[in-house]
């Protein structure tokens, strides 16, 4: 098995993947398959390498993690959010302990509504016509990645 240098190693590639999926989404308003592929199919090593049961909890994780899919599916269906922003919050909570995925989806909400809020700010100043598009990637990458500090920052994490 691995060691805690890689477990660490894992995350601080999956912070460094949030930030090129923002960046992205910022400049391209989407989130390829390519990217939520690959923080899905690094979530099974970083269990293994986390020492992480397969029973209660990577079957827990895989569970919540498609409740955050059809969650948000939910708000793709609606309008609200694309659906690269869809797969990547599911594939982040694979990631995540249940109760770092409530903080996450919290954290995500938060910030997808500040982000918002200041499109339309920016949208109305500029007197851009019809409905302006969020990169909700970033609030995405923001959660997953305040939920990622917490590691770093946080000794009782």
């Amino acid at each position: 098995m691995f060691n805690g240098a890689f477990t660490d190693f894992l995350l601080l590639a999956l912070g460094a993947i949030l930030i090129v999926a923002a960046v992205i989404d910022v400049r391209t308003f989407t989130i390829s398959n390519r990217l939520n592929l690959t923080v899905a199919l690094l979530a099974p090593v970083y269990w293994w390498a986390a020492h992480l049961p397969l029973w209660p909890d990577v079957g827990m994780q895989v569970a919540i993690a498609l409740g955050v899919f059809v969650l948000f599916a939910l708000a793709f269906y609606a309008g609200m959010m694309g659906g690269g922003d869809v797969k990547l919050a599911a594939a982040l909570a694979l990631w995540f302990s249940p109760q770092s995925t409530i903080k996450f989806l919290v954290l995500t909400s938060l910030a997808g509504g500040v982000l918002t809020l200041g499109i339309l700010a920016w949208h109305k100043t500029k007197r851009h016509e019809g409905r302006p598009e969020i990169p909700y990637g970033v609030a995405i990458a923001f959660g997953g990645l305040a939920i990622l500090a917490q590691r770093f920052l946080n000794q009782f994490a």
